[in-house]
């Protein structure tokens, strides 16, 4: 969303990745968790000097359940909302008051600052409350460490608690799930982690706004900014049965132990190989300057129009065809009165008055308005509505060019598209005479997108054996028939010149946007046959 947004790209979801088109390069978003260096957890629990730690920390913490947080000293890291969140906790269920410790450990920050400062003060403050309100005699119900913690020591606190809180509030990278799922795992022949008598079990609270947070399909997510319901969800992680913890463990090793930083990077080099597997075969060209400077990736058989060489190749032809789409082409998007100048008009008029010129206006408008506005122009072609009715001149009958004339789809497709314009402020349908179109240029560029997308596939669900084609375009979705589009309408113009005994010699199509790459495709397909060498 944050591409449609600020650059107004459209996205596609294929196969568990979204696929942006940029200036013809597919550029692929993917969420992949880094994973974790296996090997070296496993050397560091097989220590000898941790069984002795982890035996340290069980007596310090006998018949207490431990809750573990563990986090750099970070405005985005939300220890504080943890630490307000375990107090409500102990509020809303007294029952715990006495058994539930929550240890958080602050690896010293890595700068300074005034909000670092401010931070640091209002955890503290937040530890003395909690514990000068809820201690007891052997029980501190908050046990505060800010000062470095050697890998072995982190180690040992995973490896004892029976759940752990992570309530970053933006977080791209957090390992720390990952790395307490594998110490309460073990490792076989080591004292150091659950009696092996024991079933392995671990419990996961984790923020929403955490990059692996989508991987942990077993942890129990949150909002930290809700207190109420992160308290609510610390109370039900260390009230789960143990089969339930056991189970969700069993879930998250699995994953973790096959997710490892190795296969990480694998699938990063397949999907970097995937993503541009078809790039080098395109020329790039860069184009714009300063902010304005992009480089576009093009078919390696794409050649920059030179405007010399088009004059150039326009004089010496003597049988042309010049294909121009109307909105976006000939007039702006962003114009509000669609309809043609007097300086389009004589331009038209121009084109048309050479004899060896065929000229068409192929657009998706209806042929009444089309037909209206350009009525001064005698000898245009106009096909409407991407090619369903066509006229080679003025004083030619409208043909259909369509094969159905069954319309009754219709009314399965327009209920539809009634019910989005209502949710989708800024929306509207047009009403041709051979096609359905639901516009949202103007509704809010995010939520119009993401109703465009559900639209499109509710209407392919229901029209899925009607003789109808659902398309997507610049800012619409579009009903129309099947056999109906700019491409067959080229194909169309070039195959009528080439019967008169006037094969094209030069073939002129401009357009903006997807539709339009029917009628470039078309070209392409039959210039061999119907065009002139």
């Amino acid at each position: 969303s944050c591409c449609s947004r600020m650059l107004g790209l459209e996205y596609k979801s294929k196969r568990g990745y979204i696929g942006l088109e940029y200036f013809g390069r597919t550029v692929g978003i993917k969420i992949l968790p880094v994973g974790i260096h296996m090997g070296q957890l496993e050397s560091v629990l097989r220590l000898a000097d941790m069984e002795w730690k982890v035996g340290e920390l069980r007596q310090q913490f006998e018949g207490k359940t431990v809750l573990l947080g563990m986090d750099d000293m970070d405005i985005f890291k939300g220890i504080n909302l943890k630490l307000l969140a375990f107090e409500q906790m102990l509020k809303l269920h007294p029952s715990w008051r006495g058994r539930a410790v929550m240890v958080q450990i602050a690896n010293p920050p890595r700068g300074s600052g005034r909000d670092l400062n401010e931070m640091q003060a209002e955890i503290q403050e937040s530890c003395q409350r909690i514990n000068e309100v809820f201690a007891q005699d052997n029980y501190k119900p908050v046990v505060y460490i800010d000062q470095p913690v050697s890998v072995s020591e982190r180690i040992a606190y995973y490896t004892i608690a029976e759940c752990t809180v992570v309530t970053a509030v933006r977080d791209g990278m957090n390992l720390t799930p990952y790395e307490y799922v594998v110490c309460r795992q073990g490792v076989t022949g080591s004292e150091s982690g659950s009696d092996s008598s024991d079933p392995r079990k671990s419990m996961l609270v984790v923020s929403e706004f955490i990059g692996c947070s989508p991987s942990l399909s077993g942890a129990i997510r949150v909002n930290p900014w809700n207190i109420d319901s992160t308290a609510e969800a610390m109370n039900e992680a260390i009230s789960m049965d143990d089969a339930e913890k056991q189970l969700r463990h069993e879930k998250h090793y699995r994953y973790v132990s096959t997710h490892h930083v190795a296969y990480w990077s694998r699938s990063f080099m397949l999907d970097l190989e995937r993503s541009c597997k078809d790039h080098f075969r395109r020329t790039c060209w860069g184009i714009g300057l300063g902010f304005g400077f992009r480089v576009v990736a093009l078919d390696p058989n794409f050649r920059k129009l030179n405007i010399d060489l088009i004059v150039s190749a326009y004089r010496r032809a003597s049988s042309r065809a010049i294909l121009l789409d109307y909105d976006g082409t000939l007039m702006p998007q962003t114009s509000i009165n669609k309809t043609p100048g007097d300086e389009i008009i004589s331009i038209m008029n121009a084109l048309c008055r050479d004899g060896n010129n065929v000229v068409f206006i192929v657009s998706g408008r209806g042929r009444d308005s089309l037909g209206q506005w350009f009525s001064p122009c005698e000898k245009l072609g106009i096909a409407a509505e991407h090619g369903y009715f066509m006229r080679r001149s003025r004083d030619e009958e409208w043909e259909t060019c369509g094969q159905t004339t069954d319309f009754g789809w219709i009314q399965i497709a327009e209920p539809v598209m009634n019910l989005y314009t209502e949710s989708t402020d800024g929306s509207s349908i047009e009403t041709k005479e051979s096609a359905l179109v639901w516009h949202h240029q103007d509704a809010d560029p995010g939520f119009g997108s993401a109703q465009a997308k559900e639209m499109l596939d509710h209407l392919e669900s229901v029209l899925a054996n009607e003789p109808v084609a659902v398309k997507s375009g610049q800012f619409i979705v579009e009903v129309k028939p099947q056999g109906v589009s700019k491409g067959l309408v080229a194909e169309k113009i070039l195959s009528s010149m080439r019967e008169k005994g006037e094969p094209a010699d030069f073939v002129l199509c401009i357009g903006d946007d997807r539709s339009d790459e029917d009628m470039f495709e078309g070209i392409g397909a039959v210039t061999r046959d119907l065009v002139s060498p």
